[in-house]
């Protein structure tokens, strides 16, 4: 195992304990980053869907067979790359007895930061790929505006050299007919635009003294 694993082994442990803010209250398990400890292409996403909370796994479910279409449109698959969240509880409420689905609160994301620094320190990727505007405002920009800034490369982020947003799977799938496929292919556009920034910031060559 690799130090970068085992630093990242040893995060997921302790996240998976963490009760930071109440969503520790109503989860099944704590969703850890998962793939490539080594990649240098990470894609973040807003948090864990009902599925993810049963699986441990992200995009488990509708949303995740999705992002599997879209990865292998590129010739990628989830072993080459590293997928979070920025939270990595289910952010849901109690509504008529029954959890439901909603926007994560400014303070579990907060809670939660620490877990995401710690995975893109350790892995230190060239290329971030937030899925959907609540990862871009966390890791791009506060003011980030999906519709306004996809597909725009940010160079001025914390932890990556380069960074950018596209919608996330599960918009994706909220779409219907040829809005679906539009915005589908809008995704495959956007994976194949980081997978050519990744390359060629392994080709640049290396600042030396001499």
């Amino acid at each position: 195992m690799s130090t970068i694993q085992t630093h990242l082994e040893t995060l997921k442990t302790q996240a998976s304990v963490c009760t930071a803010c109440d969503l520790s209250k109503t989860r099944a398990n704590v969703v850890f980053g998962s793939g490539s400890a080594s990649a240098k292409l990470v894609i973040v996403a807003e948090g864990p869907s009902a599925a993810d909370n049963r699986t441990t796994l992200p995009f488990s479910g509708p949303a995740g067979d999705l992002l599997d279409e879209v990865l292998a449109a590129n010739d990628l698959t989830r072993s080459q790359i590293w997928l979070t969240n920025i939270i990595k509880c289910r952010a849901a409420s109690f509504k008529g007895g029954v959890l439901k689905n909603r926007p994560p609160k400014a303070s579990e994301i907060k809670a939660c930061a620490k877990w995401l620094d710690g995975e893109l320190t350790f892995i230190q990727p060239s290329v971030i790929l937030c899925m959907g505007a609540p990862a871009a405002k966390a890791l791009i920009q506060r003011s980030f505006r999906i519709t306004e800034a996809r597909g725009i490369w940010f160079t001025d982020t914390l932890y990556a050299p380069f960074a950018m947003a596209t919608f996330n799977p599960a918009y994706v799938l909220r779409q219907e007919g040829e809005d679906f496929e539009i915005v589908r292919q809008t995704v495959i556009d956007d994976i194949a635009a980081a997978k050519r920034k990744l390359r060629e910031s392994e080709e640049q060559p290396k600042l030396t003294l001499f």
